[in-house]
Order: structure tokens, then C-alpha cells, then sequence
């Protein structure tokens, strides 16, 4: 084995473990092996990926579920939010754009007969509300069509309606998908579910070229609890006073940020080791990267766990010359 392929190597092991979590699956029967060229190609997918997140340091998407209805009362009440009581287009799945309240109500009656019966109030949730967002800057109507094409993929076989907001900080798209398809399945995202639509949506919004990645958080070292809407909004209004942890603390969220140290020192010891300047450059770059991480300078040094070996620091990542 040549020093490219071990490197490559590497890359394809442990950066699958940063990049690509849902690939880290056992099976019983043992899986084909990628030829060369495949392994070439995803290795450098990879080091894309690596150099988007510690050397350009690229925007991360956020996708989030905000809520959704239980009966028609709440989702024509979402509708006639995301599209400002009617002032704002809205455009449905099949690519159609209206405005107006009369519209809204036809939406609503559309969604309440097309399928199985939604009453106005009901104990099932029959719609969910997502909002896909990008940081100040963004071109709006970048973000609208990555957004189109997204739920193009994501969404298919259901109803959804989705409205762009461009005149808050952050461009955003609110989405509202019922949650029952064409062939009666029903939506239930899930935490894997939602990290393949950021993925999803960051990788429509690098075809509309806007750089754009779906980093995990572990993988980026931070450990930030980001509020709900609804608690914001009920903090908002004086009906919450309790406040969620600012960071992560579980043993859980403190052994995947650990794992993904871990994997980050191993790709960047791989790479020091290259005879590519480029490859040396980058690794330099993962240990400046590590050496940022909130778990690298608190947890690290104290309590590190039988997954992430004492003797592996940054200062092991400096290129070899």
C-alpha cells in the first residue's frame, strides 16, 4: 500500500465518522470494498469537506422542526403566519405561487379534504413546520430555491407549502409539510432524519453556489443548547421562566464529542505525514482547529475517555517537513 492510499485511508475511516454518521452502521454480511477510483474520489470529497469546515470555515445551514398542528384550526393558523395574513407568496408543491387570504383559505380546504379528513381540532398531528435558515448575507433568493429543490427530495409525495422570509437578519424558508403522503405514510422525522435534510439543503445550496455545509456540532467541537421556538416565543410573552442548559452536558454528549476529537486527530496525523504540501497545510489547520474546541482546552486534559488516548494532542498534528 502506497503513503496515498494509507492516507486515504484514514480519511475514509475516521472521516466518515465526522462527516458521515449514519454510515456507521454493523452488518452482518461483509460490505463490498470501494475500488480504487471510488476511494480516491470519496477521500477527496472528504478533504473538501474538512477544508469547508477549518479552513474557510463555511456557513452552516440550520433545518429545524418548529412545531406543526394537530387539527386545521393550527395549520391554517401556520399558514396565514408564514405568509404574513396573506401579504407574503406562498408556493405549494406543484410549483404554484399565491397570495392573498381567499388563497390561504383554499389551501386550507385543499389540505383538509385532499386525503383523509383533517378536522379542526384533533389529537394527531397532521402537519409539521419546518424552517430552513442561512446566516446574514446570504442571497434570500438562493436560499428559496435550494429550499424548492429540497423539499422536492425530501418531501415528495406529500403537500407542503413554503414562504420565504427575507426581511429579518437571516434569510429563512418556512415550510409546512402534511405529515400524511399521497400513499398514506406518514412523516415522523427523526435526529437522523433532520441531519440528512441539513445535508440535504446544504448540498442544494452549494448547486446554487453558495457554500454551505451540515457540520454536526461534535464534530465542530461545540456543545451549544439551542432553544425551541416555542420556548423563545413563550419567554417572549413572560409564560417561561425556566431556561435550558446553555451547553450539552450529558455523559452522551460529552462521549460523541470525545469519539469526534478522536477522528479529527487521526485524520490530521495522516495528513502531516503526506508528502502533498497541501495535505500538510490542512493538517496544520485541523490542530489550530482542535486547539479552538471548547472540549480540546476544559474537557480533554481532565477527563479524557478510554476512547480518546492521553498522549494524542494537537501539537502531534504539526506538519512533518
Amino acid at each position: 500500500m502506497t503513503q496515498g492510499q494509507h492516507i486515504d485511508g484514514v480519511l475514509l475511516q475516521w472521516g466518515d465518522r465526522l462527516f458521515y454518521p449514519g454510515n456507521r452502521i454493523v452488518h452482518t454480511r461483509p460490505q463490498p470494498k470501494l475500488s480504487a477510483l471510488a476511494a480516491r474520489q470519496r477521500a477527496a470529497a472528504i478533504r473538501e469537506r474538512i477544508e469547508a469546515t477549518v479552513v474557510r470555515r463555511a456557513p452552516q445551514v440550520m433545518v429545524k422542526v418548529t412545531g406543526g398542528g394537530r387539527g386545521m384550526k393550527a395549520i391554517a393558523a401556520h399558514f396565514r403566519y408564514i405568509s404574513k395574513n396573506g401579504r407574503l407568496d406562498i408556493e405549494d408543491d406543484r410549483g404554484d405561487t399565491s397570495r392573498g387570504k381567499s388563497a390561504l383559505q383554499g389551501l386550507a380546504d385543499d389540505w383538509r379534504y385532499g386525503g383523509t379528513f383533517i378536522d379542526d381540532l384533533g389529537d394527531r398531528r397532521e402537519a409539521y413546520n419546518i424552517m430552513l435558515s442561512m446566516p446574514r448575507g446570504t442571497d434570500p433568493l438562493a436560499v428559496q430555491r435550494a429550499a424548492r429543490e429540497f423539499a422536492k427530495v425530501e418531501l415528495a409525495d406529500h403537500k407542503y407549502v413554503m414562504a420565504l422570509h427575507d426581511h429579518q437578519a437571516n434569510p429563512h424558508v418556512h415550510i409546512s409539510v402534511r405529515a400524511e403522503s399521497r400513499h398514506g405514510k406518514r412523516l415522523n422525522p427523526r435526529k437522523a432524519d433532520l441531519h440528512r435534510w441539513r445535508e440535504t439543503f446544504a448540498g442544494k445550496l452549494r448547486d446554487q453556489g453558495i457554500e454551505a455545509e451540515a457540520t454536526r456540532q461534535a464534530t465542530r467541537g461545540r456543545d451549544k443548547n439551542y432553544d425551541t421556538l416555542w420556548r423563545l416565543k413563550a419567554r417572549q410573552d413572560g409564560r417561561l421562566r425556566t431556561t435550558r442548559p446553555g451547553s450539552k452536558a450529558t455523559a452522551a454528549a460529552q462521549a460523541t464529542r470525545a469519539q469526534a476529537v478522536e477522528a479529527w486527530m487521526h485524520v490530521g496525523k495522516a495528513l502531516a505525514t503526506s508528502g502533498d504540501a497541501d495535505d500538510r497545510k490542512l493538517a496544520g489547520a485541523i490542530a489550530a482547529f482542535i486547539k479552538e474546541m471548547p472540549i480540546t482546552q476544559a474537557a480533554i486534559p481532565h477527563r479524557a475517555t478510554p476512547e480518546v488516548a492521553p498522549q494524542l494532542r494537537p501539537i502531534d498534528l504539526v506538519p512533518q517537513r
